[in-house]
């Protein structure tokens, strides 16, 4: 079984390689699973990219800026034998010691998508502003209540998926920016995905965060606004063989 692991980076030199090397390739390897480490150079202007390759990543660059412009470029890149995929970021917040978690529960066939929850986890000292954590709070509470999913973290950057799952919804979503995880899960849900979170841990970021909270915050509640009368294209879902949706 094999294993994509997606990192978006914007100049993440200070973290990358220790991003790349917290998986537990042996472990997993000793279960059954092989490892394929994907880094998106997103326009950085450091050493990101040289640093990734050197940690054993592969790296692909997306000259267009923004999260969700640099995730559709790693999904269309995905190995033909990649059975599970994972995003991460590459700033170290997130541990990659911690994929084992995420890949489980998809694995054992518990549910088609993993959320790294931090809201319900171990969040360090530091890791979020209260600003910030009030607004995750806010966002998730909407997500729970509007579209009827179970999760607990609906801004997490820690993601895995089955492979089948990502084939589905990569086709259907638009946005470029930090809004992508919003739209993810909106979306999902409208596709009546079995979504699920587990608790992850959370430390502060290494290096310059890139997230502007009042206006990243606006355009994330707007595509929730979006999602509200979405409905997925029918002839996009055919075309990569998933089932008919209403």
């Amino acid at each position: 079984m094999k294993i994509t692991v997606i990192i978006p980076c914007y100049n993440e030199a200070k973290a990358i390689t220790k991003v790349i090397k917290g998986f537990p390739k042996k472990e997993l390897k000793h279960n059954g699973f092989d490892l394929d480490v994907l880094v998106i150079d997103n326009n950085c202007t450091d050493k990101t990219a040289e640093l990734a390759r050197k940690a054993g990543a592969r790296v692909i660059e997306e000259p267009k800026k923004g999260k969700g412009n640099a995730l559709h470029k790693g999904f269309a890149n995905l190995k033909p034998d990649t059975d599970y995929v994972v995003m991460i970021d590459g700033d170290n917040t997130y541990k990659s010691q911690e994929i084992a978690r995420m890949i489980e529960p998809i694995h054992s066939g518990f549910c088609d998508v993993v959320m790294g929850s931090r809201l319900t986890g171990k969040m360090h000292e530091g890791a979020m502003r209260r600003f910030n954590l009030a607004g995750n709070w806010l966002y998730t509470h909407l997500v729970r209540l509007v579209y009827r999913v179970n999760v607990t973290d609906v801004l997490t950057g820690y993601f895995a998926w089955n492979r089948k799952k990502i084939d589905r919804l990569a086709p259907q979503l638009k946005s470029s920016g930090f809004a992508i995880e919003m739209e993810m899960i909106t979306k999902m849900a409208k596709m009546n995905f079995s979504v699920y979170s587990v608790p992850i841990s959370y430390h502060p970021r290494t290096g310059k965060t890139n997230l502007r909270p009042i206006h990243d915050g606006y355009r994330i509640l707007k595509q929730f606004g979006n999602s509200l009368g979405w409905q997925p294209s029918v002839k996009l879902d055919k075309e990569v063989g998933g089932e008919d949706q209403a």
